[in-house]
């Protein structure tokens, strides 16, 4: 039976999201209306949750951060933001996907997945590797010698965002051996890491095709 997403209020659910979780966007600029024609699906973004803990007299509270690469506040590459703002002023759907507890208790090395994530901050965005990624059609054609001209190497020198969270839990030692810089938005949401429900934060309630179906193991290589 497919996984159908179940709509969620951010305020009822936010104590419940850990390092690692998924969030994927559908939003509705023109980037946007590329990558979901490109890829045939309806998300076009992703980014990864971080949390923060502040200490204080009597106990730690901590609130969610996300981690993507986007254009925010005028700068398009890595940032770190605060789950609740990224809610407020983004105009189009968003999703929560959690990491199954499979992955968490035995594949989820949270040190590791910290370390990439810190080092990828700030760096620019990879438009070129973002459209190619998201263009795979003649990737196999021997005539174009190894890939093909919309094939990327993995080069983390700048992230398009779903490079950026794939590489993050490759990292982590969630996934297997895997080309991150040939994920996309929508490949990331389809493998099989994830919890038996996800969730719709913002927007109309609207299914991820295929979600946790694919093995993630060698993706992205040819």
């Amino acid at each position: 039976m497919a996984v159908k997403v179940e709509k969620a209020e951010y305020q009822d659910v936010r104590d419940e999201m850990r390092p690692g979780d998924v969030i994927a966007f559908s939003g509705k600029g023109n980037f946007s209306d590329l990558i979901r024609f490109a890829t045939a699906s309806t998300v076009s973004h992703v980014g990864v949750i971080l949390h923060t803990k502040i200490p204080t007299d009597t106990h730690e509270r901590y609130f969610n951060q996300i981690i993507e690469s986007a254009t925010i506040r005028n700068y398009a590459g890595v940032h770190i933001s605060r789950m609740s703002d990224r809610l407020k002023e983004y105009d189009g759907e968003i999703w929560w996907l959690p990491l199954s507890d499979e992955v968490r208790n035995s594949r989820f090395n949270a040190v590791k997945f910290y370390e990439f994530l810190f080092q990828a901050e700030g760096k620019k965005y990879d438009t070129l590797q973002a459209l190619k990624a998201g263009t795979d059609w003649f990737d196999s054609w021997k005539i174009f010698g190894k890939g093909g001209p919309g094939y990327n190497e993995e080069d983390f020198g700048k992230f398009f965002c779903s490079e950026l969270v794939a590489g993050g839990l490759e990292a982590a030692g969630s996934v297997g051996n895997i080309n991150a810089s040939e994920v996309t938005p929508i490949d990331l949401c389809r493998w099989n890491i994830y919890s038996g429900k996800y969730y719709q934060l913002k927007g109309d309630v609207t299914n991820i095709t295929r979600y946790n179906t694919a093995d993630p193991n060698n993706w992205g290589f040819i």
